[in-house]
């Protein structure tokens, strides 16, 4: 059979191949008073990028921010007027609920979008976004999405997003059932973190956010665990001094890991960040998000940490060390969640289906972190459901014990 020239031509042809390295820099900043008028901070990150013209600025606030601190709106406009010769407040401030209610509904997404279509933003523009973490995450979704990414400033509010959602490089709004089933990986353009907003966080939300600590503290810091041990009275009676350290080397600590780890987008199938997370996911799915998500946080923990106990990995004495540390923090360990349908693992209501759940997030292999010591990770790639049916039930008598 003769082959054509053509056909010849398409064999030989050599497939291309490219690398395209990105380089992204942000700065997370730590401040008092972010809008009062001899802090300059803010319009410093604005016109950090030295065009001269001031620049547009989309507002999204959290609802839950304005009703604690109902001179906000006020700050920000004489804020915006005091700098206008570096930015521009484009419409009115955008107020949207706080937690999980608003990565549960599309329309304050299409809110956002709306509003940089009419202020006419483009991708030298920004979004402002000042609120818990759930705000955080939809409004960089918005921000992201928009002309395929206009600059995001956040601005927590929250113990959890100040040192944890607010610094890292994920967005997303919930969608199916699933929890940041949308989303996208974009750092933002700055982080602004202004103690002052603590002062007025219910017990709830103070206490949530030391989830985050607890967490990478015990994956990557024995140190800072054994601070976060010491300390758990004054961290659990408000203290802000030692409250701000926590912060501060929390931040400090998920920064490394998303500089340094290799996988900063999250391209493979290890999350280490995520430890404790695949049951916190699922449980504040199934109690409709009652639970905060810090509390959930702070559940998975106890469970994977029991779960690496009863596997031989962690020591009695560091498990029993994990488990009154969070007491002492005021969470509670167990809910009757945890044992809804857990003998049928494929059922929607079932703990377990979590672990699906968190696998299909990521594609490729089921991989979960454990800890062989207090400031060791260690990922695995199977689990003995038996085992955690038995780690469940000992939280439950930890609880009541």
């Amino acid at each position: 059979m003769k082959t054509s020239l053509k056909q010849n031509i398409a064999i030989n042809l050599q497939p291309l191949n490219q690398c395209v390295r990105v380089t992204f820099n942000y700065d997370v900043h730590f401040t008092r008073g972010l809008f009062k008028l001899d802090n300059p901070l803010l319009a410093q990150a604005i016109a950090a990028d030295g065009q001269s013209t001031p620049k547009p600025v989309v507002t999204v606030i959290d609802g839950g921010v304005i009703q604690y601190q109902d001179e906000l709106l006020e700050k920000l406009s004489v804020y915006a007027q005091h700098y206008r010769d570096v930015l521009t407040l484009s419409g009115e401030p955008i107020i949207v609920p706080g937690g999980e209610t608003v990565k549960n509904d599309s329309r304050f997404l299409e809110q956002i979008h709306q509003s940089i279509n009419v202020g006419g933003l483009c991708r030298h523009s920004y979004v402002l976004a000042i609120g818990g973490g759930a705000v955080l995450d939809m409004a960089g979704y918005a921000a992201t999405t928009a002309h395929r990414g206009i600059r995001l400033l956040r601005v927590p509010t929250t113990v959890l997003a100040q040192n944890d959602s607010g610094v890292g490089v994920k967005n997303g709004i919930n969608a199916f059932g699933k929890k940041n089933f949308l989303g996208t990986f974009m750092p933002p353009y700055a982080v602004l973190n202004d103690f002052d907003f603590l002062t007025t966080l219910d017990n709830r939300d103070w206490r949530a956010g030391i989830a985050e600590a607890v967490k990478v503290a015990l994956i990557k810091d024995a140190d800072f665990f054994d601070f976060i041990m010491t300390y758990a009275d004054k961290l659990a009676n408000r203290d802000m001094q030692t409250m701000e350290r926590l912060i501060y080397r929390c931040s400090q600590l998920h920064l490394e890991h998303i500089a340094s780890s290799g996988d900063p987008f999250e391209m493979g199938s290890s999350r280490p960040l995520d430890f404790g997370h695949w049951a916190a996911h699922k449980l504040e799915h199934l109690t409709n998000y009652n639970l905060r998500h810090g509390e959930a946080v702070a559940i998975g923990i106890a469970l994977d940490s029991t779960y690496s106990y009863l596997t031989g990995l962690l020591l009695r004495s560091q498990w029993q060390q994990i488990l009154s540390t969070l007491k002492t923090l005021g969470f509670a360990l167990y809910v009757p969640t945890l044992t809804e349908q857990l003998d049928r693992p494929d059922h929607p209501h079932c703990l377990f289906r979590g672990l699906t759940e968190f696998r299909e997030h990521l594609g490729g292999q089921l991989t979960i972190t454990l800890l062989q010591g207090i400031g060791q990770g260690i990922e695995v790639h199977e689990v003995d459901l038996s085992l955690y049916k038995d780690a469940i039930l000992m939280l439950k008598n930890w609880e009541v014990s």
